[in-house]
């Protein structure tokens, strides 16, 4: 690995078979206090959006990575979908880098796919897990559904570009319930009322929108794999994701994995201080993973 340092954080390239992962330390390792590194892991997002997380974390050693293909992380696997599959390979990577483990983990979104998939693969790796709202389709009653409503997003995306396509997908994460005749027959969204582009610049590479991370949402979690880890699990949902899209998938996760879902501040990006112009709650959303993790 090459590295480079400031006051608190030392950012270094992991060299993989198949990417060259940008991979944040900030803190001590080992810590000082003997507890094990915590890892931040989300996906499509990168590291960027875990700046105010990580910044009010301070007593933690705290792990953050870009996953192939998104940030600073450039991929030699030579495709340009992103899968469970290769971001767990990519969080092994990080992981083994950091020490091997144990090590706590947050996850957010997809990056809580790829963790529960790092459970199965390498049971006995992680202390505690908290899962934030991993969008996992398949286990809603009403999974055909939302997989059809998340093709007609794409479809909006690739037909008139980035603005049309995400206020698209804000449309189907805003619903509240079960995705309905209602729902569907809905008028698409004109972007211009969320604050978003109309024209179109011709790009068709989001990873949330495009359809390359189809394989993260259509995950079927290993309820018996997760649960005997040797990991403690903790769902999370944000209070203002309840009823909504990953606010439903989270609680029909727990309730696989019979465990009661643990409510945070804010919502899917209740961590969030202003990154990729999302505000949510960091300080109150902070002392709650704090005292989680406390258990």
């Amino acid at each position: 690995m090459t590295s480079t340092h400031s006051a608190r954080t030392t950012t270094r390239t992991l060299r993989t078979p198949h990417a060259d992962l940008a991979v944040d330390v900030h803190g001590p390792l080992p810590a000082p206090d003997g507890r094990p590194p915590l890892l931040l892991v989300g996906a499509p997002m990168d590291a960027s959006g875990f700046a105010t997380l990580v910044s009010l974390l301070p007593d933690r050693t705290v792990v953050t990575h870009d996953p192939r293909g998104l940030g600073r992380s450039t991929r030699s696997d030579g495709r340009d979908d992103h899968t469970p599959e290769q971001y767990v390979e990519d969080l092994w990577a990080v992981v083994q880098a950091v020490g091997g483990g144990p090590v706590d983990v947050f996850a957010s979104s997809g990056g809580a796919v790829t963790a529960l998939e790092l459970l199965r693969r390498r049971p006995g790796v992680v202390g505690t897990l908290v899962a934030h709202e991993p969008p996992v389709l398949s286990v809603l009653p009403d999974a055909e559904r939302a997989f059809a409503a998340e093709r007609a997003v794409q479809e909006v995306y690739h037909a008139r570009g980035w603005g049309h396509g995400m206020a698209a997908f804000i449309a189907l994460t805003s619903w509240s319930g079960e995705l309905t005749d209602e729902f569907a027959a809905r008028p698409l969204p004109d972007p211009r009322a969320f604050g978003l582009p109309a024209g179109d610049d011709g790009t068709r590479t989001d990873p949330l929108l495009s359809g390359t991370s189809n394989a993260v949402t259509a995950y079927c979690p290993d309820v018996e794999a997760v649960r005997s880890s040797g990991a403690r699990v903790v769902v999370a949902v944000g209070r203002e994701s309840l009823g909504f899209l990953t606010g439903r998938t989270s609680q029909a996760l727990a309730q696989q994995l019979g465990v009661e879902p643990v409510v945070f501040p804010g919502g899917h990006s209740g961590f969030m201080g202003g990154e990729f112009g999302q505000t949510g709650e960091p300080e109150e959303f902070a002392d709650r993973l704090r005292a989680v993790l406390a258990g």
